[in-house]
């Protein structure tokens, strides 16, 4: 199917003018296709017992996650949470355009956010492909991400704060979650 803009209407959340490769604060929300519960469960009822059970699928997402810093030097990994369907992560860019002798890595592009999660997305489904092939991951629905994500400009500490507290308690409010799926 082609692109017929009177059906497909696609509204980016970005800010218009903004460098999203520019030193700062970004809280990400990336999803799995059609909100497939790919990665474990949740269980558990309140802020104290809920907890995200990963499966081998979650652990892997979660372990390519971690080494998101090899690839991209100039970032770090803040709080983050892997849930059955989605993943919730907090990413700060450093020394955005500082001059280094190996740039190979570097997020240069226009959008560095934009690559950071095109290269997760690309890691995560080679190796999630890979684990289906071999019996140990859940056959998918042609895809294992979903086209797009979610993006926060962490303005300030207290917009960073309440974002720290939503990722802890997003177990315990699974089945409010926007992202929730029973299956």
């Amino acid at each position: 199917m082609t692109f017929n803009p009177d059906i497909h209407h696609r509204h980016s959340t970005r800010l218009k003018n903004y460098d999203y490769s520019s030193n700062g604060m970004y809280f990400v929300t990336i999803c799995t296709q059609d909100r497939a519960m790919l990665f474990g469960e949740v269980v558990g009822a309140d802020l104290v017992s809920a907890q995200v059970c990963l499966s081998d699928a979650g652990k892997m997402i979660e372990s390519l996650y971690q080494q998101i810093t090899e690839s991209f030097p100039d970032v770090t990994s803040g709080k983050y949470i892997v849930m059955p369907n989605h993943i919730h992560c907090i990413l700060k860019i450093l020394n955005a355009g500082a001059d280094r002798a190996d740039t190979r890595s570097a997020p240069t592009a226009t959008n560095a956010i934009s690559s950071i999660l095109q290269t997760f997305k690309s890691k995560t489904t080679v190796e999630y492909i890979r684990g289906v092939k071999f019996g140990q991951y859940p056959p998918f629905n042609k895809r294992i991400w979903q086209r797009n994500y979610y993006d926060h400009i962490i303005r300030d500490e207290t917009d960073l704060q309440r974002i720290w507290k939503y990722i802890d308690e997003n177990p315990a409010k699974w089945a409010e979650d926007e992202y929730y799926s029973p299956t």
